[in-house]
């Protein structure tokens, strides 16, 4: 019966086979979506024009005093290169007429074309932004070009998309990218040539999404988020997601909405579970870190225990306890005492790496036992960082707790909320499903340069994310395969502004390794630049509404290396130093019209010894140079500047107004992705 069904399909599209070919044959004219009225061509380069037309017709494209003919091939795609354009603000005609048939396109600029792209601050739109009524109101800007890539996630690239040019006016600027918008704008003002924009971002999203497959899987150190895709997409995630749905589906009459937001009580500790001499040999085992959804589907308090042998030389000393983020509520215990916990009055705990420093009087020699209850209202639930952010320290000693967990379900809540299925090719959060649906379809369009603004959600991945940026950049790069002088185009980046409470004491902080892995790929990739935002953050949002001066500190780093203007494009930046008796000098380099301290006396320097352990430190300036000190350490070895997930109040800054770099000399640039 299948053999004859599957005959019976055969015939069918046997006898279809001369429409589909008719449908084909008669193909009309058509360019893609990114040519339009109104768009902006990129001067001084090839400026590739395609479409499709009907097989084998001659497609003829007129343009600027120039005429360009290609045969559409045998699926009726084509693509012509029209030869190098002078920038021009008149507006112009591109014609394009194949077998009888036109498209004509009015009031065409040539000028710099710029893709901005991101996640949610690159997204942020003008009438969001500050002083937003007034921005709007004054953005008559006829030379600015925008173009808005719609959202789309898909599991292969696609050449299809939706959207056309606009002239950047008061009645279409609002909903479009600011930092964007201020970016161009400042360029449009310093060098009076069209600017056209095209806005390609999504809140929330990890880099990987807007990186090909193909790079992920073949760089060992990015290989593990490959893996933790195919995870997610396994015949057993798919079987306990049908599982789930069943269960909702039969059990969803009886539930509440605000039922998911319900811890039922820590059961756990009330049984025991936290104490070392409790017997968890029936437990089940998880190799942590890792979202325990992809294996199944449990929204509530989950336990997880580990026994871990602690050298006799840590007895009784404080010891440093890293857990990377958790999704989303912990309490942590140490051999039965709670050490820390995060609930839900702690700003983005979700992504909040964990920290908890575990008293000596707890610790002792040989056999200990570290117990956590995460508790997880919605979504993945579990341990979302990597193997390294898994670690308990004693200066520079380190004891790895990452591997095989003993685990326990204490209860599950109940949901109102649909079981969430597997993450899959359309979700914006899978590896590549963005670079497929947002980049790919807007190339070959020629283009002069990218800026980006995202890393939040890579924060917590901070040393996988050194190898993450440059492997993007050089993706795209390599997906556009422009002619010179476009081929390593330029690529300007925003390190991560200030954000969350500003630190007591100095610590440790994944944004601040984030922002030195930004930095990192900054000076170390051909064409690139950084924009610092490390002063002009909002402590209470991750979306500060300054992005004017973001828009412009990124103008000054194109102004510099793609337009090469002799000017002073960034704040200082951490040279090399020299130990001098107590103290540490600093050299820097960037330092334009000379160091100096904004606000007062310097501060946010943190010194350390041979025993790591930082404390605030005193700092002046001394002509290019910073001394740095402190009393409680007579023979210090390192220095750190700004280095917090909020560093508020951090005040080095050249007299160009620009703030320094942050930094730390005890790792710059130090270790690779898979070490930490």
């Amino acid at each position: 019966m299948l053999r004859r069904s599957f005959g019976l399909i055969f015939m069918v599209l046997l006898l279809s086979l001369p429409c589909i070919m008719a449908q084909e044959s008669a193909l009309e004219l058509k360019l893609h979506t990114m040519f339009s009225h109104n768009m902006v061509l990129q001067r001084e380069i090839p400026a590739k024009i395609w479409g499709v037309s009907k097989p084998g017709a001659e497609i003829i494209v007129q343009f600027a005093g120039q005429e360009k003919k290609i045969i559409a091939n045998q699926t009726g795609n084509w693509v012509v290169s029209l030869g190098s354009l002078q920038a021009s603000s008149s507006p112009q005609e591109l014609l394009v007429t194949s077998a009888g048939e036109s498209i004509k396109l009015h009031n065409v600029l040539v000028g710099d074309v710029w893709v901005c792209s991101g996640q949610s601050n690159m997204e942020w739109p003008v009438y969001q932004s500050q002083n937003a009524k007034k921005e709007i109101e004054e953005a008559n800007h006829p030379e600015i070009r925008i173009f808005t890539v719609p959202r789309k996630a898909t599991g292969t690239p696609t050449r299809h998309l939706q959207g056309e040019w606009k002239v950047c006016a008061p009645n279409t600027i609002g909903g479009f990218s600011a930092v964007g918008y201020f970016f161009g704008r400042t360029i449009n003002q310093k060098l009076h040539i069209p600017i056209g924009l095209i806005n390609s971002s999504w809140g929330g999203t990890p880099a990987e999404s807007w990186t090909t497959f193909q790079t992920l899987e073949n760089d060992p150190d990015l290989l593990p988020i490959v893996k933790r895709y195919k995870s997610a997409v396994s015949q057993e995630a798919i079987e306990n997601y049908r599982k789930s749905l069943l269960e909702w589906e039969k059990n969803k009459g009886d539930r509440k909405e605000e039922d998911r937001l319900t811890d039922m009580g820590n059961q756990g500790f009330e049984k025991g579970w936290a104490s070392q001499e409790f017997s968890d040999s029936d437990w089940k085992t998880m190799d942590l870190p890792c979202l325990w959804e992809n294996t199944m589907n449990v929204d509530g308090a989950v336990w997880f225990r580990k026994e871990m042998q602690i050298p006799e030389n840590w007895a009784e000393k404080d010891l440093s306890l890293t857990l990377g983020a958790v999704d989303d509520f912990d309490v942590t215990y140490f051999n039965g005492e709670k050490i820390g916990s995060i609930g839900e009055e702690t700003p983005n705990w979700w992504s909040t790496p964990r920290k908890y420093t575990i008293p000596g009087k707890l610790v002792k020699a040989g056999k200990n036992c570290l117990a956590i209850r995460v508790f997880d209202h919605f979504g993945a639930g579990g341990f979302s960082g990597q193997p390294q952010d898994m670690a308990i320290q004693r200066n520079s000693e380190v004891l790895k707790i990452s591997g095989a967990w003993k685990y326990k379900v204490e209860y599950a809540v109940y949901s109102s909320l649909k079981p969430t299925p597997p993450m899959g090719p359309e979700n914006p959060y899978a590896p590549s499903t963005l670079y497929n649906g947002m980049i790919s379809p807007i190339i070959p369009y020629s283009i002069k340069g990218a800026i980006w603004y995202q890393g939040e959600s890579n924060a917590y991945r901070a040393y996988q994310y050194r190898k993450l940026l440059p492997a993007m950049i050089s993706d795209w790069r390599r997906e556009w395969a422009q002619e010179e002088p476009g081929s390593d185009f330029p690529f300007f980046i925003v390190q991560l502004a200030n954000f969350m409470a500003a630190p007591s004491k100095p610590e440790e902080s994944e944004w601040a390794e984030l922002r030195e892995a930004q930095a990192m790929t900054a000076f170390n990739t051909k064409n690139c630049g950084l924009a610092l935002a490390i002063d002009i953050g909002d402590a209470r949002d991750i979306h500060p509404r300054n992005k004017q001066e973001v828009g412009r500190r990124l103008a000054l780093a194109a102004l510099k290396t793609a337009y090469n203007k002799d000017i002073v494009f960034s704040g200082p930046v951490y040279d090399s130093m020299q130990i001098q008796d107590n103290k540490i000098v600093l050299n820097f380099k960037s330092i334009g019209s000379g160091l100096v301290a904004r606000d007062g006396e310097l501060k946010h320097f943190s010194i350390a010894g041979q025993d790591r352990i930082f404390v605030w430190a005193k700092a002046r300036i001394e002509g290019s140079q910073v001394i740095v000190w402190s009393d409680e350490v007579k023979h210090p070895v390192a220095v750190r500047y700004a280095w917090a997930n909020n560093p508020e109040g951090c005040n080095l800054y050249n007299q160009e107004n620009l703030p320094a770099v942050p930094f730390r000399t005890d790792n710059w640039p130090g270790r690779t992705a898979n070490s930490k």
